[in-house]
């Protein structure tokens, strides 16, 4: 590792679905955030690990910040809000086709006592007219003093790499906090259960997506075999909700778990048994004993 070796933590913030995730994976280059086009779909402080030569970026996917509606809510911008004041930069990241929103001056609002480098991060250019950035830009630079401003497309990955030149002279001079090789520091069952989440947000309506959890019941590997079993519990606030994520005849519950465990499969480099069942805890959001077994704890933030 060479003397001026520079690392730090970097948040990024923002309104849900401004694609926070969809930036992370795609400098990772595997997928360890979820993705959906329906928000607030992150829950947990991701944190994914980008070394190169000279530098490690430490990035941290917050929870979109919103005005919360249960426990749930309050503990997802709660752990956000508090990432503001870890980390040596910020990422606030702006969908360029909605627009400036009430939800960005929120954000705004609480980055007004912040000391670290602040960067305006407008993302999905590739969805609007290049006349329409500029009007944006200055609707922005009038209500913060940001240290940069910079267009991208995290989906096409246009203007990614400039974007972490610019950053990596802004990092402290540090050590490598994490292995060359390591892309995250979750466990790999908190991945796992993130992939079967996202596969259940894409194939359910509008009722499903916050009122479920998924909890890794074991992963076991099969004695004289490559073959992992795993076995996943996708828990509901209705009876309702259980009968839609089954489906007729079982069909859209074997639908998510092929699909997941294709993803798995990826994840850990092996062939995958996967188990799914569905488990109705009425009210599980706004239960703190529940958020607590599903992996959501306070006590961490």
């Amino acid at each position: 590792m060479n003397d001026n070796f520079r690392s730090g933590f970097i948040a990024i913030i923002g309104r849900p679905n401004v694609g926070k995730s969809t930036f992370l994976n795609h400098v990772l280059g595997q997928k360890i955030a979820i993705m959906s086009d329906k928000p607030q779909t992150t829950r947990n402080k991701i944190q994914g690990v980008y070394t190169t030569e000279r530098s490690q970026f430490v990035f941290i996917d917050t929870p979109g910040i919103h005005k919360p509606k249960h426990k749930l809510g309050d503990f997802m911008v709660q752990s956000s809000i508090n990432t503001l004041n870890e980390v040596d930069m910020i990422m606030f990241m702006v969908n360029a086709k909605e627009g400036f929103g009430k939800g960005d001056q929120f954000i705004i609002d609480k980055l007004q006592n912040v000391d670290q480098p602040i960067f305006l991060i407008i993302n999905k250019i590739d969805e609007v007219h290049p006349d329409e950035l500029l009007p944006l830009i200055s609707l922005y630079k009038d209500k913060l003093e940001f240290s940069e401003i910079i267009p991208i497309s995290a989906l096409n990955g246009n203007n990614v790499n400039h974007l972490l030149d610019v950053m990596e002279g802004y990092l402290p001079e540090g050590p490598q906090f994490y292995p060359e090789d390591q892309i995250t520091d979750h466990p790999e069952r908190f991945i796992i259960s993130e992939l079967i989440r996202e596969k259940v947000l894409h194939h359910t309506r509008e009722e499903i997506p916050h009122s479920i959890a998924v909890v890794i019941e074991g992963i076991q590997p099969e004695e004289d075999s490559d073959m992992i079993n795993v076995q996943a519990m996708i828990i509901v606030e209705r009876s309702s909700q259980k009968g839609i994520i089954i489906g007729k005849q079982g069909q859209m519950l074997r639908q998510i778990g092929t699909e997941a465990r294709k993803d798995i499969e990826s994840l850990l480099g092996s062939k995958v048994y996967l188990e799914l069942w569905v488990k109705v805890q009425k009210d599980w959001r706004n239960r703190m004993t529940h958020l607590k077994d599903f992996g959501y704890n306070e006590d961490e933030y």
